[in-house]
């Protein structure tokens, strides 16, 4: 039997998620470093690098304590989108990281949307510009950071700079890169006409490869101080949502995955190139050669940790769910619009932000954590509704993330949704498919279709309560009316 091990990563935004697993896709151990998140301005959103490889570093010879090093064969990185890292010409970091949750370049955004215009974005990258990406960043560095701007030698993404760093090789993989709002998409290559509008060469931008192609060996002196053997081999991993696809199975035509993270995402799995004709959703390279359609909101299990930890005190999410039961989902007084950091599709507005609308003197705390997790439920029919708007159809749909592991959370979501849910086998998310992905550069699997077939199981599905769901129905339709009604007012109040 084969003894080779392998190190997926997950680059999240509050921690990094590494996994040990073997090829027959048993998860030996894991191991999760957190790091600090900055805010140095309302809507802003930073990290430092060196804390990502130092929890990094830190992990991995935690991950592999107890076990043998050496059977270690390569390592996929999965990471969060759109992050703008700046190296200068020593390859230093020359600013923090502006993350994809910043809402600064609402500007920028406005810019490339209307100067530059949607349709012309459309045909050049399959998108349009949202204030998360990377290439409205580059335009705010550019007006506010020019100096610093200037000294830009590369030009990369979170998990990039993790393989920088264990490699030597600037690289990215098309999944990620799509995100940036710089490559054609279609065609998967830079564009180097938005590469022109943002003022930068292709020369600044990495390397592109397939999400399963290895880019390079850690480098020697890397590989002694994390105990690895120098034979590892890395490969160009994928964004923490393509990764977190392959990771459940979705691959090749016609799947879908909810990831119930940070982020909330809906994806959907394609063989072949395609475009919302009114892009509210992504247009993406998918980590399996494919691509995929996929909406993205800003805030989903972040919702229910600010609600819990920050204004209830409280760690202990299964505690304040416990006492809602069947009877009151789909009868709630209280709705909660979950835009705590603006949002992305299908709305693409960053002035928005979080409401609970509804309270009154009767109004309880488990109205209140109700109306949190129903208020993300109902942000993601949101983006069901795109699609569907769009002809796709979809009836079920994998869930994964940590916001998945709450029993009353999947039944929400089910019910809201009104398509079945498939829980994986495996639970790991995007470091999982990490791990699967540098199993197939290595050559243990053929290719992410086989990988995945080998590996990826339902562990049991969660399907819709005709009764409840149509309650929810109802309240969806409610719902829908807040944001609209509030728009203006946000504006105001920014």
């Amino acid at each position: 039997m084969n003894r080779s091990v392998f190190i997926g990563i997950d680059l999240g935004t509050s921690a990094v998620k590494l996994l040990l697993v073997d090829q027959q896709g048993t998860v030996l151990n894991t191991v999760s470093r957190e790091y600090p998140l900055y805010f140095p301005e309302p809507g802003w959103s930073e990290q430092d690098p060196a804390d990502w490889w130092t929890a990094v570093r830190a992990g991995v010879r935690e991950l592999t304590a107890g076990f043998d090093a050496s059977k270690v064969a390569g390592i996929g990185c999965s990471g969060q989108m759109h992050g703008l890292v700046a190296l200068d010409g020593n390859d230093n970091v020359i600013r923090p990281a502006i993350l994809w949750n910043d809402g600064r370049t609402a500007e920028e955004t406005v810019w490339l949307n209307t100067a530059v215009g949607k349709r012309k974005l459309s045909d050049l990258t399959a998108n349009i510009a949202f204030a998360g990406f990377t290439a409205p960043k580059l335009l705010w560095m550019q007006k506010h950071e020019p100096d610093k701007f200037a000294r830009i030698a590369k030009i990369m993404l979170p998990k990039d700079y993790i393989n920088y760093m264990l490699t030597g090789v600037h690289a990215c993989d098309f999944s990620d890169a799509s995100g940036m709002l710089l490559l054609d998409v279609k065609h998967r290559c830079w564009s180097k006409e938005m590469l022109d509008i943002c003022g930068v060469k292709e020369a600044q931008m990495p390397k592109l490869f397939e999400s399963y192609e290895v880019i390079g060996t850690v480098l020697p002196e890397t590989a002694a101080e994390l105990g690895l053997p120098m034979t590892v081999k890395v490969v160009a991993g994928a964004g923490d949502n393509a990764a977190a696809a392959v990771g459940t199975g979705v691959v090749g035509e016609g799947g879908c995955n909810i990831s119930l993270g940070t982020s909330g995402t809906i994806f959907i799995s394609s063989k072949n190139f395609g475009v919302d004709p009114h892009n509210a959703l992504h247009a993406f390279c998918h980590a399996d050669g494919g691509w995929h359609l996929m909406d993205c909101m800003l805030s989903a299990a972040s919702c229910n940790k600010w609600f819990c930890e920050d204004i209830l005190g409280t760690s202990d999410y299964a505690a304040e769910q416990v006492d809602v039961s069947d009877d009151r989902l789909g009868g709630n007084r209280v709705f909660f619009l979950p835009y705590l950091m603006g949002e992305r599709s299908p709305i693409n507005d960053t002035d928005a932000r979080g409401i609970f609308v509804g309270l009154s003197l009767d109004t309880g705390r488990t109205d209140m954590v109700q109306a949190v997790l129903e208020g993300v439920a109902f942000a993601l029919r949101d983006s069901l509704e795109v699609a569907k708007a769009i002809g796709l159809s979809i009836d079920r749909s994998f869930l994964c993330g940590g916001g998945a592991k709450s029993p009353l959370w999947r039944k929400i979501l089910a019910n809201v949704l009104n398509i079945s849910l498939d829980i994986p086998q495996t639970e790991e998310g995007p470091g999982y498919g990490g791990a699967m992905l540098a199993m197939v550069g290595t050559g243990a699997y053929g290719s992410v279709q086989a990988c995945a077939d080998a590996l990826c199981h339902v562990r049991e599905t969660v399907s819709p309560d005709p009764e409840i769901a149509a309650r929810y129905e109802a309240q969806y339709r409610k719902f829908r009316k807040i944001y609209p009604t509030m728009k203006e007012l946000f504006q105001e109040i920014k």
